[in-house]
């Protein structure tokens, strides 16, 4: 049951990364504009009273409104993963566990996550620990 569900779960990873690189992408959002110019081009479009034209208008531009927002996504994204890798990769007492983070799965992601979680509540206990033994704390 537990493979089935990491299959499941790596399979739908794929497919989402597939879908966000074909959405974001400069072709699919010329077709999406053809197809748009298109669909208000036809013959029964204007037979339309104007309150459905506009509201087609509108319909139209959100929907390509939506490739080009997930273009602007994909790059902010890849900008700021390769400079947060850069970061981490120039400091020494980093983990590099965390370069290309993004290219890890889920229950990796949460795993790392977890060992962080437990690093910060070792270090808490321990700045606690060293302030009750300089009398800062009480």
């Amino acid at each position: 049951m537990k493979r089935l569900y990491w299959y499941l779960e790596n399979s739908f990873e794929k497919l989402t990364s597939i879908a966000t690189a074909i959405l974001g992408n400069s072709i699919t959002f010329i077709i999406a504009f053809f197809t748009v110019i298109f669909w208000l081009s036809e013959k029964e479009f204007f037979k339309q009273d104007l309150h459905h034209c506009i509201g087609d208008i509108i319909l139209g531009i959100t929907f390509l409104s939506f490739f080009m927002i997930q273009k602007s996504f994909n790059r902010f994204s890849a900008s700021l993963h390769l400079k947060l890798n850069e970061l981490v990769s120039a400091h020494e007492n980093a983990s590099n566990s965390v370069i290309n983070v993004e290219h890890k799965t889920e229950l990796e992601i949460k795993e790392i996550a977890k060992d962080y979680a437990e690093l910060v509540e070792q270090i808490t206990e321990e700045v606690e620990e060293k302030l009750r033994e300089d009398d800062i704390l009480k």
